[in-house]
């Protein structure tokens, strides 16, 4: 039997790497209600705590550390939970759909830019280096406690 294997080629052509499956319809789905829920969370916070010139951007600061340490914590949890292991759906919807929307790298490279425009450059500074650090921070701490968890509920790590 001759397996049909799609295959794309590499940005110079030169070699080429068998395609990934399309989504599952049920990853789709959890991508999708995972999305929807961490949009409501945001354009909530969005709302409640807009962004004023000169000032910190609160909602896309918290939204990001909430966003990396739960994504820290699932990664390293979810992987070594005890039987029954979570499905690929469970992780869609934590890691794609929460987390993937929730977090936004974009929004806070436009809210550097409107800093820098009106002239807060020790504002942008501090806030770029403290997404950063604080977003790695959040990431180890977070994933550091999911596989204490995991741990806990007898899982072995590797």
């Amino acid at each position: 039997m001759v397996e049909d294997v799609h295959t794309i080629d590499s940005e110079a052509g030169a070699e080429r790497y068998p395609a990934r499956a399309p989504l599952p319809p049920r990853e789709a789905v959890a991508v999708f209600a995972g999305g929807v829920i961490a949009a409501l969370v945001r354009s909530a916070l969005e709302h409640g705590f807009p962004v004023r010139a000169g000032a910190w951007p609160w909602a896309t600061f918290s939204v990001n550390m909430a966003g990396t340490a739960l994504l820290g914590y699932a990664v390293a949890r979810l992987p070594h939970e005890p039987e029954p292991a979570p499905s690929a759906t469970a992780r869609a919807f934590v890691a794609a759909g929460v987390c993937g929307t929730l977090t936004t790298f974009s929004a806070m490279m436009f809210e550097l830019l409107k800093m820098l425009d009106a002239g807060h450059v020790g504002l942008a500074f501090a806030y770029s280096a403290t997404s950063i650090a604080g977003g790695l921070v959040a990431v180890i701490a977070a994933g550091a406690l999911g596989a204490r968890a995991a741990v806990g509920r007898g899982a072995e790590l590797a």
